[in-house]
């Protein structure tokens, strides 16, 4: 029973100071009001090149929502969400509802203190691989709990939607440092070849 106790009370104390970690577990996407207004600056279809673009984001309460359903919001977390098209198939990028377990936003573009409007600029990090994106913004409470969101695109995720060229990881210069150690490999089998020819034209 002393054990029970114990054990009872660590977990009181680490959820009061970790209050996302125990909480945000049960928080369904489903169950979130898209409260949100969002719009980004890449036009659907628009390609995007990673370490090198930037993208503006703007957002605003819905004002069809009653009045104080915003009382409780801190913070805006704007986030970079995998379209399904690019999830296919890689379980690494898995959409789930339950939002401690969802993949599908791994890239996180900023937090900013919470404000009925507000708007950000974000330059593409180099990491963000080859696909295509939406852009999602939580509104979060004290506690950094998801209490509220708005995004780019429909309920199916299939407007609006945008891609990122990500960097390959090679260079220009190791590009043309191989198109010449080709180009100089094929003038050397050649020289061979003449060489050899007239060897035996001499003999």
């Amino acid at each position: 029973m002393e054990k029970l106790g114990f054990f009872l009370l660590a977990a009181l104390v680490f959820c009061s100071s970790a209050p996302r970690s125990c909480l945000a577990s049960g928080v369904s996407f489903a169950s979130l009001p898209r409260s949100l207004i969002v719009s980004a600056s890449p036009e659907a279809g628009q390609d995007l090149k990673a370490g090198k673009d930037t993208i503006s984001v703007t957002w605003q309460l819905n004002q069809s929502f009653p009045a104080g359903t915003d009382a409780v919001y801190k913070t805006i977390r704007v986030e970079l969400c995998y379209a399904p098209v690019s999830q296919k198939d890689r379980g690494w990028r898995k959409t789930n509802d339950n939002l401690h377990k969802d993949k599908s936003c791994p890239f996180k573009m900023a937090d900013k203190p919470y404000a009925m409007a507000g708007n950000l600029s974000y330059q593409v990090t180099k990491e963000i691989p080859t696909a295509v994106f939406f852009v999602r913004a939580y509104a979060l409470d004290a506690a950094g709990v998801e209490v509220g969101y708005g995004q780019t695109t429909d309920k199916a995720k299939t407007q609006n939607l945008f891609k990122i060229d990500g960097i390959s990881g090679r260079s220009t210069s190791i590009d043309v440092a191989a198109g010449c150690f080709s180009a100089f490999s094929i003038a050397a089998l050649v020289a061979f070849f003449v060489i050899e020819n007239k060897g035996r034209k001499t003999k």
